[in-house]
Formats: structure tokens, C-alpha cells, sequence
């Protein structure tokens, strides 16, 4: 499978976004998005933790539960109560809901770089833990894994569900994301082979993804570039630090949400690129 496979070619993504769909009811995109895309982050690096501690197993050195194993691999270490088994076996139990939210924390704790990034609202009382239980059933059964070494599957699926949320709230769904052809022209417009490459409106972090793949088209590397930026709205910035996380890119979008008129992340930041839905700027070397 190259790099060019389109997500309709993947396959598994329309299941994922099925999945979503049993939650929907009489909940607002916006309200379930953060659930489902969640669920989604937990699943993926759930899968990649448990495909690792296999191999670890198996070469019987005793060193499946080295937490330095996993990081050195780029792999979230998940802890024993936040593994996916864990979450299936308490998928019909009116506990669901907690069992989730435990988890996010058990596995902020163990990542620094997902602390007060991951969703811990899946024990509110609104949430349908009858539906959030097929959810999990219907994840249980995907494995997001197994489509070979392309390790952005996961993250053009979580695209897929990201740009389906946005058709749903329509023009509000403009707020936390751009797109895929309008960022990929901008891109290709500014072509940040190497460098500091900025989006001080970040949104779900598009503009990011896509000047990756850009680089990595170019026979470059993730390396290459250094993404900075940041988001006012709190949902929105938690939503990039996942989309980034999960495709590997180490991104520094501040330490908090805020808007970038009032209160800049960055105030010493002289970058390569400056990239934006509302503007483009390649800034003189």
C-alpha cells in the first residue's frame, strides 16, 4: 500500500465512523466528537502498546512492563488498567464510563506529553453508557493495526472522522478544522521543506499533517520540521494534541488554549513558515 491510498481505499475508517454513529441519538457532533474521537486515540495506541508487548513477551527477558522500551519506539506506555481488554470486559457495566475515564488518566500520568490532553467526561450521567458499550464492542473488533507499517492510517481515519464532525456542525465546524485540499494548495504553495513551520490558529492541527507529509513526500523527515502554534478554543487545541500524537509529530502548541491576538505562546518565535486558513506568509531567510 503506498502513500497515495486515499482513505475510501483504506476501508476500515467508514467502520470507525459507523461505530461513532451508534453514540449520535440525540447528541450534538459537538457534544460526542471529543467521545469519539477519544475512544478513537485510546484504541490506536492501545493497539500499537499491545503489539509491542507481545514481541517483549516473546523474547522473554522479562522487560514487556519497561516503560523505556515502548518511549524509545515512540510508543505510549499504557498501563495495566487502561489496556483495551480492560475496557471491553467492562463494556456492558454501568461502570463504562469510568472505566474510560480512569484510563485517560492512568495513561496521562505514564505520557507526559498527553497530560490534560485526553477526554475524562465519559462517566458524565448524559452519556448513554448502553450505546457507549456497543462503541466499545465495535472497537473491539477493529484492529487498527493491522493494515501493515503505514503508520498514518490511523491518523487519516481520525481525519475522516474529524471532517465528517465538521460537514455535521457545518459552518461552525470551521472552527477546528480546514479542509484537506485547501491546507494540502497552501502547503504546496509554501513548501516548508525544513524549518520552524507556524499555524497561530491551529485548529485540529491539518496544516501540520499535511506540511509532514509534504517533507516526507520530498525524501525528507518529520525531523526536518518544527511545528509550533496554538488554538483559543480548549476542545479544539486538546483535538490537535491527539491528531499530532498519534501521527508522530512533536508539536509545541503552548501549555495552554488561548488566543493568539491577546496572549502569544510563542512572542520570541522567528519562523520559516507561517501557515493559516485566513492567511500565508513565508517569512525572508
Amino acid at each position: 500500500m503506498t502513500k497515495e491510498t486515499s482513505t475510501a481505499q483504506i476501508g476500515f475508517e467508514k467502520q470507525i465512523w459507523d461505530a461513532a454513529c451508534v453514540l449520535r441519538g440525540n447528541m450534538d457532533a459537538s457534544e460526542y466528537k471529543t467521545v469519539v474521537l477519544g475512544l478513537i486515540f485510546l484504541k490506536y495506541i492501545s493497539d500499537r502498546f499491545e503489539e509491542k508487548h507481545q514481541a517483549l513477551l516473546e523474547e522473554g527477558e522479562g522487560f514487556e512492563e519497561d516503560v523505556d522500551e515502548y518511549t524509545s519506539e515512540g510508543i505510549f506506555f499504557v498501563p495495566a488498567n487502561a489496556r483495551w481488554d480492560v475496557i471491553a470486559k467492562a463494556a456492558h457495566t454501568q461502570s463504562i464510563g469510568i472505566a474510560i475515564d480512569d484510563a485517560m488518566r492512568s495513561i496521562e500520568k505514564e505520557n507526559k506529553r498527553l497530560k490534560d490532553i485526553l477526554p475524562k467526561n465519559f462517566a458524565r450521567p448524559e452519556l448513554d453508557k448502553r450505546r457507549l458499550g456497543d462503541v466499545v464492542d465495535l472497537f473491539t473488533n477493529i484492529q487498527m493495526i493491522e493494515h501493515g507499517d503505514e503508520k498514518d492510517i490511523l491518523g487519516r481515519a481520525y481525519e475522516y472522522c474529524l471532517t465528517k464532525f465538521a460537514e455535521q456542525e457545518g459552518k461552525r465546524g470551521g472552527e477546528f478544522f480546514t479542509p484537506s485540499c485547501v491546507v494540502r494548495t497552501l502547503v504546496e504553495v509554501l513548501q516548508p521543506y525544513r524549518g520552524r513551520v507556524y499555524d497561530p490558529c491551529c485548529g485540529s492541527g491539518g496544516m501540520f499533517v499535511q506540511s509532514a507529509r509534504f517533507v516526507e513526500s520530498h525524501a525528507g523527515s518529520i525531523s526536518d520540521i518544527s511545528v509550533y502554534g496554538q488554538d483559543s478554543n480548549p476542545t479544539t487545541w486538546k483535538l490537535a494534541q491527539m491528531n499530532l500524537a498519534i501521527r508522530g509529530i512533536d508539536a509545541d502548541l503552548g501549555s495552554f488554549n488561548a488566543d493568539t491576538f491577546f496572549n502569544d505562546c510563542h512572542p520570541t518565535l522567528r519562523a520559516d513558515y507561517v501557515m493559516d486558513n485566513t492567511l500565508i506568509s513565508h517569512s525572508p531567510s
